[in-house]
């Protein structure tokens, strides 16, 4: 019975294919637009992801305090030198704290014979590596004696290694920054982009001592780093190490109890979590935006399927004069609506996919196609299709048979 049922809505709808495609039109595009929002926004979401999961597990990072211009404007944090070297390995004595790692920034040029490239130096302690998780692949990474020693060594970023030293081979070969050479002992694995689209792998990193000395003090040795970034054990015990951090360099700094803190702290545990909770709410609202116009579609279908009640009144007539009983009559035209969904659905599940791998090659992150929108766009098609459908196929099984015929 239901195989008769389901040729007989193919016929129906083959009878008019322009009215029934401009019909599906709209499950066409709404499952389209359903997968492609979700697949942008499951994009945002994972780009974050990773951007924050780069920066390092479990994460505090201390900034040194605000200068203020003579209006009194803060200049912003880490514009007044007030951490030291000594306030990183107290840091790194408390309990839960993997390592510290006081570290100084800035951009400058690198020179490898006739190359150069205006690159981030970084200067830091062996802790930096433990810290941001990200260990040379090819060579080594400095110890403490050599950062203690001043020894001119540098570890380099692949972004570097390709512009200074093309296919060439870096390692043992001299780089020049601001004037001072240093030899490349390790290169770092490839990290990718960061948040706002920064070239992690665009970086020299230098022994805190000798990059103090030589490379920004012009000589004199100075002990104040902006930063000092912190790797704790645990999740768990993020909030209780940077309360301890908080009284530590509070009385380092011999502050009174009412003084402000000359130093700032952000959890990027925290910061991360708060961007995923704010990418998937984008996705969320990316996705209801679609849904919307799976609503329009599903009303679509519904108002086709009452002219159609309309247009086939005598045919009901006579099918219920010869016997048939009202449920058949409901269930043929619910088959009819049900079919223009899921046919629809099938076509905008194609294009959605479709145009979710084309938009990566235009955005600046790769889309992500979760199967489980792709089921969830043909369960809300199904869904749609029956919802829409039942007052049409309700209206058809209520004609009376006499006033059908008469028609």
């Amino acid at each position: 019975m239901i195989g008769a049922m389901l040729t007989e809505a193919v016929s129906a709808l083959a009878a008019n294919r322009l009215r029934s495609g401009l019909t599906m039109l709209g499950m066409i595009i709404g499952v389209a637009a359903v997968i492609l929002m979700l697949a942008i926004g499951n994009g945002v979401q994972n780009r974050v992801s990773t951007s924050i999961a780069a920066l390092g597990s479990n994460l505090l990072i201390v900034q040194s305090g605000a200068a203020r211009t003579g209006g009194g404007f803060s200049q912003g944090a880490g514009s007044r030198p007030t951490l030291t070297i000594e306030d990183a390995e107290a840091i790194a004595r408390l309990p839960d704290v993997l390592a510290a790692a006081p570290q100084s920034s800035l951009a400058a040029q690198a020179v490898a014979g006739p190359n150069n490239w205006l690159t981030q130096v970084t200067s830091s302690t062996p802790a930096w590596f433990v810290v941001q998780g990200w260990f040379p692949e090819e060579g080594r990474a400095f110890t403490a004696a050599e950062e203690r020693q001043g020894a001119r060594v540098a570890v380099i970023g692949q972004t570097v290694a390709k512009e200074l030293f093309g296919a060439g081979d870096p390692l043992g070969a001299p780089i020049r920054v601001r004037g001072v050479t240093f030899t490349v002992i390790g290169i770092l694995p490839v990290r990718g982009q960061g948040i706002g689209g920064v070239d992690r792998d665009d970086v020299v990193v230098l022994p805190l001592t000798s990059s103090l000395r030589l490379v920004q003090g012009g000589g004199a040795f100075r002990r104040f780093v902006r930063t000092i970034a912190v790797s704790v054990a645990t999740p768990e015990a993020m909030a209780g190490t940077e309360a301890a951090i908080t009284e530590l360099l509070r009385r380092r700094h011999g502050l009174a109890p009412r003084q402000e803190n000359d130093f700032s702290i952000t959890n990027l545990t925290a910061v991360g979590e708060t961007f995923e909770e704010t990418t998937g709410a984008i996705s969320l609202l990316l996705g209801a935006i679609g849904g919307i116009s799976l609503v329009v579609g599903g009303i679509g279908i519904m108002n086709i399927m009452l002219v159609s009640v309309t247009e086939r009144t005598r045919e009901i007539g006579i099918r219920m004069a010869v016997g048939a009983p009202r449920a058949a009559i409901r269930l043929q035209f619910l088959l009819e609506a049900l079919m223009l969904s899921l046919v629809g659905c099938v076509a905008g599940v194609a294009i959605g996919v479709g145009l979710s791998l084309l938009a990566t090659r235009f955005l600046p992150f790769a889309t992500v196609i979760s199967p489980v929108s792709v089921v969830a766009a043909f369960a809300i098609s199904a869904t749609i299709g029956i919802f829409f459908g039942w007052y049409p196929a309700t209206r058809a099984a209520r004609l009376s048979p006499i006033e059908a015929l008469r028609s």
